[in-house]
């Protein structure tokens, strides 16, 4: 009879298999959010996920888009200091439903 498997083990598999980045890296990054990056930028940037050191944000307004590439050097410095995770590019993506939500 097959034994549990832990389900920290199971995802560590799961990760290596998808060559991304480790389940710590990921967990550090989406736990140490607010820590890293402030929490006036965490009320409106979110990450969404990181894929081979490029993390992808989602932000509530277009305005923000552009405050996130501006801060974009910022962003990856810190997240190597908190979470010690290593991003090499930040893709910004808009909330279109909550962007047009604060404008109707």
């Amino acid at each position: 009879m097959n034994e549990p498997v832990p389900i920290s083990k199971s995802l560590d598999g799961v990760v290596r298999s998808l060559r991304g980045p480790s389940r710590k890296a990921v967990s550090g990054l989406f736990g140490k959010w607010v820590e890293a990056v402030g929490p006036h930028v965490a009320d409106h940037v979110r990450p969404l996920k990181l894929d081979a050191r490029v993390l992808v944000v989602e932000v509530d307004d277009p305005a923000w888009a552009t405050q996130v590439r501006f801060l974009t050097p910022r962003i990856v410095e810190r997240l190597r200091e908190v979470a010690a995770v290593e991003v090499d590019r930040v893709e910004v993506r808009v909330d279109r439903r909550n962007a047009r939500g604060a404008k109707g």
